[in-house]
């Protein structure tokens, strides 16, 4: 496939915007990816294979349409997806992504943030009216990107830790409670836990409907789809908690460490404020030990609503760094 030039791109003197081609373009993208969150402070390294999966199961995301590549001198030196989704409190959400090598950020990151922003309001003149966002995350360590959303008329409107545990000893005292119970994850399964899992964040801010690519992406995540390391806990034939715990092993082996994931935490909530979280805190603790890992991290949202953070913190994780999401109204300039 020959690309062709990107619409609402804006003209950049020795940078040009083209459609994406994938797959071809998947590996180049997800260099960059890699190497712009690094020079941003952000350690999250997806490998080629878990990059593939997620483009494959996109939702509310034409590839075809949806993806701008930025070009200098025919080399990839970024790219953006414009992506949407809708809140479970019925608001509308345009997701604008953007991704530059750090050598070229400087010349392309706002161009790209421009070309988005300009395919999402095309997409949402079809869509019914109502209230709708654009979306941009970014992080403390960020300055270019911060800037660049700043000047573009974004506020902040939330904000998240990544919170690391520096080693995996000194495990939390937090038996399972009684009722409950921990059984190995199996195929026929995993609908089940998906929807658990969704309800329970129901309440939490920034709740998205699911879709089925949704369900398709957390099947095929090579990563965090590792059923051995989640943690589900049953209160019968009923979903009652879990933690999905993982390993990025490619993560770990390009910065020299040792890091489990604690990650995707959530109790339904007819079984809060029973010491669930903690106790499977605890078992995905050991479970990560006893795979070799040394620290473990999770992410979560500095005002959730169940009082997560104080959770974690008791359980021996540190917030080491911020990450923000930033929001302007649709019509925004």
């Amino acid at each position: 496939m020959t690309p062709t030039a990107y619409p609402t791109a804006p003209p950049v003197e020795g940078v040009s915007f083209r459609h994406a081609v994938l797959p071809d373009d998947l590996a180049t993208m997800n260099e960059i990816a890699n190497t712009g969150r690094r020079a941003e402070g952000v350690e999250w390294v997806t490998s080629d294979e878990a990059f593939r999966t997620y483009y494959e199961n996109l939702a509310n995301c034409d590839p075809a349409t949806d993806l701008v590549v930025a070009e200098r001198n025919g080399m990839m030196v970024g790219y953006g997806r414009a992506s949407w989704h809708e809140e479970v409190g019925g608001d509308r959400i345009y997701d604008v992504t953007v991704l530059a090598h750090p050598d070229h950020a400087t010349q392309v990151m706002d161009p790209l943030y421009e070309a988005v922003e300009g395919r999402l309001r095309q997409i949402a003149a079809a869509h019914p009216a109502g209230t709708g966002h654009l979306q941009a995350e970014t992080s403390d360590g960020a300055t270019l990107r911060t800037a660049v959303l700043q000047a573009r008329g974004y506020q902040p409107v939330r904000h998240s830790f990544l919170m690391l545990r520096p080693n995996l000893d000194d495990l939390p005292d937090a038996p399972l409670p009684e009722g409950f119970e921990v059984r190995p994850v199996t195929p026929d399964q995993l609908r089940q836990i998906f929807d658990a899992d969704v309800e329970a964040f129901r309440d939490h801010w920034g709740a998205t409907v699911p879709t089925e690519e949704d369900f398709r992406q957390f099947v095929a995540d090579p990563v965090q789809g590792d059923t051995s390391l989640w943690r589900v806990a049953w209160d019968g034939d009923q979903v009652a908690g879990m933690v999905r715990g993982y390993i990025n092993k490619d993560e770990n082996e390009l910065l020299g460490r040792r890091r489990g994931w604690v990650e995707n935490i959530s109790v339904r909530r007819p079984y809060r404020r029973r010491g669930l979280a903690r106790a499977l805190i605890g078992l995905t603790i050991r479970a990560l030990r006893e795979r070799g890992m040394t620290d473990g991290a999770l992410g979560v949202d500095t005002e959730n609503p169940t009082g997560a953070l104080r959770l974690y913190e008791s359980c021996g994780f540190v917030a080491v760094t911020r990450e923000a999401v930033y929001r302007k109204p649709l019509l925004a300039g």
